[in-house]
């Protein structure tokens, strides 16, 4: 049996449709004095740093994207280069042949002359699809960024530092010089007394 003068844990309190709480319940995160002041600096920092690494990021993409373009139109830079010797030495073969030789040849010659035409074209469109492009200044005024001057000559029938021949052409890939044209310059104006005249 049980003693009815033991206390018993299971005590109920009288029902009276309000909850009863045994302690009032603190938030463990309650405000402190200054603590708004405090949440609101942290939070326009943590704004802040957000921002700049949201721009951060915004420039590291550009920067990528513009990397990877050049990559991709300046990659063949080395391999062009090597193969505008090719092109030079294809040039060279046909300027060799004299233009009497091209006109009185028998058809075997004629058929060589116009292969190794045809090859240099081809080997030149194929470079112009990978963003290689062969320019003859011919005509247009000197310019040092594209053209390096062998020489000058005296020609008083164009403005002085008109490019007047091409020793070579010159080659860019994209917007940049893969190969200054190599050219003579005009002096220009008036020729010297005969006496002065030097041939080069």
């Amino acid at each position: 049996m049980t003693d009815p003068n033991r206390p018993t844990d299971d005590v109920k309190p009288a029902q009276t449709g309000e909850p009863v709480v045994s302690k009032p319940y603190i938030m463990p995160d309650d405000p402190e004095e200054g603590s708004i002041e405090l949440l609101v600096k942290e939070a326009t920092e943590s704004r802040d740093k957000m921002l700049r690494t949201l721009a951060e990021m915004e420039n590291l993409r550009k920067r990528t994207a513009k990397e990877v373009a050049d990559a991709r139109a300046y990659g063949i830079t080395g391999f062009a280069r090597d193969i505008l010797d090719i092109a030079d030495n294809l040039q060279r073969a046909l300027d060799a042949i004299p233009a009497e030789a091209k006109e009185t040849a028998d058809p075997g010659l004629k058929a060589f002359i116009e292969g190794v035409e045809l090859t240099e074209r081809s080997l030149l469109n194929t470079l112009e699809k990978n963003g290689v492009k062969k320019f003859d200044p011919s005509g247009e005024k000197f310019d040092p960024n594209f053209q390096q001057a062998m020489y000058e000559v005296p020609d008083p029938s164009v403005p002085s530092g008109t490019v007047v021949q091409v020793v070579q052409a010159g080659f860019m890939i994209g917007e940049r010089v893969l190969r200054p044209a190599l050219v003579a310059v005009s002096k220009g104006g008036a020729k010297a007394a005969p006496a002065a005249d030097v041939t080069n």
